[in-house]
């Protein structure tokens, strides 16, 4: 999917001429007529969630009266998932003089402080405890469409006037249709024949337009110049993506957890913040004890020339990664540093800087630096130019799985030895080697790296394409080296929290000796030398190592989703060349082959698979879901031979 730089709606030449969109830049000082054209508050009491979509967000009034309402009643929904597309959204800057009179300042000022980089991604932002969610989609809203997964309850849509009857044609329409949970109310603003038409072949059933004279029943529910009615197809559209469906009633809301590195715990912190309860299962007595117990780790996001699935998954990770660690790091709870990364390159400057203004890359998410400018940052001197990355940094896994893990709706059980598995009763049983059940749950999450696949072979699955590396780290205790930020290049370096620093990595496929080598900390170090000028104490006893195993699949992706059935249980000419047509094991998760970039993938792959399995909005759009999709070797399969 070709993305298309994000331009501000500051800019007046462009700010409120696309059709379809209001751009809301100027102060609020009303509730927003969109919660009575739905019927908010009302519909959302004592439901556990509701989901609203909006197309054209602007700054934001729509929004920020919605969330005040739900504040504001204590018949509210538990949670609210508030998914936004806004193809020109304000600058902070633009967003603050846009409230400068909001009725809601101290709502406004959280957003304002919320507010993401301007990139073409969909920005997850959590508010009030993660029980309002704010999904922000930047761009046009064709892209968008065919790319969201939910199910939304209300629709806020933008001025439907004028040129607006031609932006939402049938095309259009029935995307959003894909959208809609039964039921769904919808607010239009404006009334142009061709929202009519267009929405009623899709399967809403709209109300009757006003006609002059005395009001008619109804019409006092309905602000004036809105458009509403209701989603009753009479047929109901297949999901996109493979979604799974929510286990039904809150007794139901219930995960196994393998593995208690960063992927185990990023799943179980992600469904806990949904309100499940987890329990998370290790064969080590305490969590982090495999590669996630590395003494610290980057966090980044990468730039490619062509702007493909690798860059914009790096990308998406990468923001939500700084969104959700910030305030762990910040607040002491994880020890690391976020104050921006530098990725060395081999420039030069000015072509680096031609394919962040190509892109449309704002500075706050990177910024391209000449090696004065770069070596300025680090405090050391450096040899090229380099890739600025304002949200990057680094930080200890070990603390940070501990502190997902601390959740009181998440439960570590360690020194457990999963030797196989076993559904009864809608229910997945670990099996210990005697046969004995250790744990069950309507729902399992495998995220114990290789080993998953050991344990899905009894039950007829082909092992995925992975390959496990063997890495080294290297590094030295002592006084501060003068390194201002992480570097990272043909190698990495960065300053611990304690004095010395951390480097490395090796890679050695198949290698499977667990012992540090000394002729691993020479290759560090000289990588070190190359990329930073800075060489290891000569007293080698300050010197010490760590040897860890990454996972990492053969394309390069990690592998996040349902488990697909196993080839033996397909029916005949089944369809497999999508992933949304591939049928899935019951409750049966995976999130593994994080390779090395863990700590920049795992907080986002969390939250995609907790929305996988919770039913909620997802966090990424639906192509770069499929390209982590553990089913999307079946499906190229099938695309090779034609099924």
């Amino acid at each position: 999917m070709k993305t298309r730089p994000i331009v501000a709606a500051e800019e007046p030449a462009i700010a409120s001429d696309a059709p379809g969109f209001a751009p809301d830049l100027a102060p609020a000082v009303t509730p927003h007529p969109f919660l009575s054209a739905s019927g908010l508050p009302a519909r959302w009491a004592q439901r556990p969630r509701v989901v609203l979509l909006q197309a054209g967000f602007g700054a934001g009034r729509a929004f920020l009266a919605t969330w005040q309402a739900w504040r504001d009643d204590p018949a509210r929904c538990e949670r609210l998932f508030y998914v936004a597309i806004e193809p020109h959204p304000p600058t902070r800057a633009g967003l603050a003089r846009a409230h400068a009179t909001s009725p809601w300042p101290a709502l406004a000022s959280t957003l304002q402080q919320a507010w993401p980089p301007l990139t073409a991604n969909l920005h997850a932002i959590r508010f009030d405890g993660d029980r309002v969610q704010l999904l922000l989609a930047w761009g046009d809203i064709e892209r968008w469409l065919p790319e969201l997964q939910l199910q939304a309850d209300a629709f806020y849509l933008g001025d439907g006037s004028g040129d607006g009857a031609a932006g939402w044609d049938r095309h259009r329409c029935k995307a959003l249709a894909r959208l809609a949970a039964p039921g769904a109310s919808l607010a239009v603003e404006g009334a142009a024949p061709g929202w009519r038409a267009g929405l009623e072949a899709a399967g809403f059933q709209l109300d009757p337009a006003p006609e002059p004279g005395p009001a008619g029943p109804g019409a006092a529910d309905r602000p004036a110049g809105f458009t509403t009615g209701r989603y009753a197809p009479r047929f109901q559209p297949r999901s996109r993506g493979g979604a799974t469906p929510a286990p039904a009633g809150p007794a139901a809301q219930q995960a196994l957890v393998v593995g208690a590195g960063l992927a185990g715990a990023a799943a179980a912190a992600a469904l806990a913040a949904l309100g499940w309860q987890v329990q998370v299962v290790d064969r080590h007595a305490l969590p982090a004890q495999e590669t996630s117990g590395n003494p610290a780790g980057l966090f980044h996001g990468t730039l490619h020339a062509e702007d493909g699935v690798h860059a914009r998954l790096f990308r998406a990770a990468a923001l939500a990664a700084e969104r959700l660690l910030r305030p762990l790091i910040e607040g002491g709870d994880v020890p690391g540093q976020i104050d921006g990364l530098l990725r060395g390159d081999v420039g030069p400057q000015p072509a680096m800087q031609a394919l962040i203004d190509r892109q449309g890359l704002p500075a706050d998410w990177v910024q391209a630096l000449d090696a004065s400018q770069a070596g300025a940052l680090a405090g050391v001197p450096l040899p090229g130019p380099a890739w600025h990355f304002a949200g990057g940094g680094w930080l200890e896994p070990a603390a940070l799985v501990r502190a997902w893990l601390r959740q009181p709706a998440v439960r570590f059980s360690g020194g457990l030895q999963v030797a196989a598995l076993r559904r009864e009763d809608e229910r997945w049983q670990l099996l210990d080697a005697a046969g004995q059940v250790i744990a069950a749950a309507p729902v399992l999450v495998l995220a114990n790296a290789a080993e998953a696949s050991r344990l899905l072979a009894p039950l007829g699955h082909a092992p995925w394409p992975l390959q496990r590396s063997r890495g080294q780290v290297s590094g030295w205790h002592g006084a501060a080296v003068g390194l201002g930020l992480p570097v990272a290049g043909d190698g990495y370096a960065l300053p611990l929290a304690a004095g010395g620093l951390l480097c490395g990595a090796t890679v050695a496929a198949g290698d499977n000796d667990a012992a540090v080598r000394e002729a691993d900390h020479h290759h560090n170090f000289e990588r070190l030398q190359r990329l930073t000028g800075l060489q290891p104490p000569a007293d080698r006893k300050a010197w010490f190592g760590r040897v860890g195993w990454r996972l990492q699949a053969d394309d390069r992706l990690p592998l996040v989703g349902p488990v697909a059935l196993p080839e033996g249980a397909l029916v005949p000419d089944q369809r497999l060349d999508q992933p949304r047509f591939v049928p899935r094991v019951p409750g049966l998760h995976v999130l593994t082959g994080l390779g090395a970039r863990g700590i920049t993938l795992a907080p986002l792959m969390g939250q995609l698979l907790a929305a996988r399995i919770a039913g909620t909005p997802w966090p990424l759009e639906c192509d770069l879901a499929d390209a982590v999709d553990p089913a999307r070797w079946r499906v190229r399969q099938a695309r090779r031979s034609g099924g």
